[in-house]
């Protein structure tokens, strides 16, 4: 009823000006369901569509919230690592093919994958990177993209980063079950942490039995596949933030998770002028006792104060595990059953700004824990996010000083204390990535038998 009220409110006006309708009756439609057939009888079709999109953006947005409350230096780290995503992704599709090359035609079933809208085409995208990939033509004309010598030597080095640090991926992905209400999550949900995480390729197929002691693939009733988990760990039953502020001791092989009363790390914009305004706050939200993410969080009250510091904690605490101390917001909203978050997870995210930092930068939404990060650079850089930055440096990426807005300490707060929100940002198109246009690789036609190396 009320919205369809507010529909017959919003567009009574058009209504009885361009079609003559007695707008009242729309008020007797009180099921919504039953609205779209008078619409349509009376010629009202993109009436109703143009309705429908303004209910569902009545919603604030994180877009909508403010037009002068960004990060610059956040900001650019979220074009980097937009941008080393791309080429990566394009390295990965290459290491799946049996002789690492692939039809660039081939390629264009992944245009979304890399964000290449069109008209711009993927070997112009491919030619901005001649130290990392080659293209070339075979005898009958079809243009093939394979990678460099330089590039080879790159996935090699890959390869062993990873098979070193396996072990401490294989404790984050147990301690991230050990986090979870059923101590199990689907492979698939998990599937969206392998780049963050440092999952190999072949995660699915080999790497999850490679620790049968810590965890195991099941199946459910309905086939879909999880990990679970084999035996709980109480060393491992220990947040970052603990192991921060306690150091490593001897009574973590028999801790307990329970109640912890450590305080967050906050670190806010330096032109952040406004946050004395907020310190009694502040101080009351540090000073609250939260639950451990490790521990039973079945007896909390969703909506409370201590359920939502708890699920800040837990979120402090898969940040952790990530190579770059960010997520994609929408991978994180797919565990809020499992980890038992709330609904209203972006809300939290961008209340807690000294906490967290919520970048819109493109068409999904990345989240920061700003305590890892020094300007636009992460304070402590694993090996993988070495290798990373080192794969940026052979496409030519430049860091480009984009005018971004950022905090403007003469707008107000929001009224419910949120303290950052963004503004909205469309997608950068593929010209605008930050590599180098000004070096090419043109197409060759080349002999099939000086091609060894990659037709055999």
């Amino acid at each position: 009823m009320f919205t369809a009220v507010r529909i017959a409110n919003s567009v009574k006006v058009l209504i009885s000006n361009e079609y003559n309708v007695n707008y009242s009756r729309l008020l007797q439609f009180f099921n919504l369901n039953e609205l779209p057939n008078y619409l349509c009888r009376n010629r009202f079709v993109e009436l109703w569509s143009w309705s429908q999109i303004r209910l569902m953006t009545t919603s604030k947005r994180v877009q909508d919230r403010s037009q002068f409350k960004r990060v610059q230096d956040l900001e650019l780290a979220t074009e980097k690592w937009k941008v080393a995503h791309k080429v990566l992704f394009l390295i990965e599709t290459l290491k799946e093919e049996p002789e690492m090359i692939i039809p660039v035609r081939n390629l264009e079933r992944y245009r979304r994958k890399i964000n290449l809208p069109k008209p711009h085409r993927i070997s112009d995208f491919i030619r901005k990177s001649p130290e990392m990939f080659e293209l070339y033509k075979d005898q009958r004309g079809v243009l093939w993209c394979g990678l460099t010598k330089q590039a080879d030597d790159l996935v090699e080095e890959e390869n062993k980063i990873v098979e070193q640090h396996a072990d401490k991926v294989a404790e984050y992905v147990t301690r991230f079950l050990m986090m979870s209400v059923n101590k199990r999550l689907p492979v698939d949900k998990i599937a969206h942490f392998r780049r963050d995480f440092g999952l190999p390729l072949d995660f699915r197929a080999k790497w999850v039995k490679n620790y049968p002691e810590l965890f195991r693939v099941v199946k459910s009733e309905d086939e879909c596949e999880y990990l679970e988990l084999v035996s709980w760990n109480p060393a491992w039953a220990v947040t970052e933030l603990e192991k921060k502020f306690m150091g490593a001791t001897e009574s973590t092989a028999t801790h307990t998770p329970g109640l912890l009363s450590l305080p967050f790390p906050l670190k806010f914009p330096s032109n952040y002028k406004k946050m004395y305004r907020y310190r009694g706050k502040i101080d009351q939200f540090q000073k609250r006792s939260y639950l451990s993410p490790y521990a039973d969080a079945s007896g909390l009250k969703a909506g409370s104060l201590e359920f939502d510091k708890r699920a800040i904690a837990v979120m402090h605490e898969l940040l952790s595990f990530t190579m770059e101390k960010r997520l994609v917001t929408d991978h994180l909203t797919h565990f809020r059953q499992e980890l038992v978050m709330p609904q209203k997870l972006m809300r939290l995210l961008l209340k807690h700004v000294g906490i967290f930092y919520v970048s819109e930068r493109g068409k999904r939404f990345s989240v920061f824990l700003t305590e890892a990060y020094e300007g636009p650079e992460l304070i402590d850089k694993c090996p993988l996010v070495l290798w990373k930055e080192k794969v940026l440096s052979h496409v030519g990426y430049r860091a480009k000083k984009k005018k971004i807005k950022t905090f403007n300490d003469m707008s107000e707060m929001e009224e419910d204390n949120n303290l950052l929100l963004a503004d909205d940002d469309s997608e950068q198109d593929m010209e605008d990535t930050g590599c180098s246009e000004e070096t090419s690789l043109d197409a060759n036609t080349v002999d099939m038998e000086t091609r060894d190396r990659h037709f055999g």
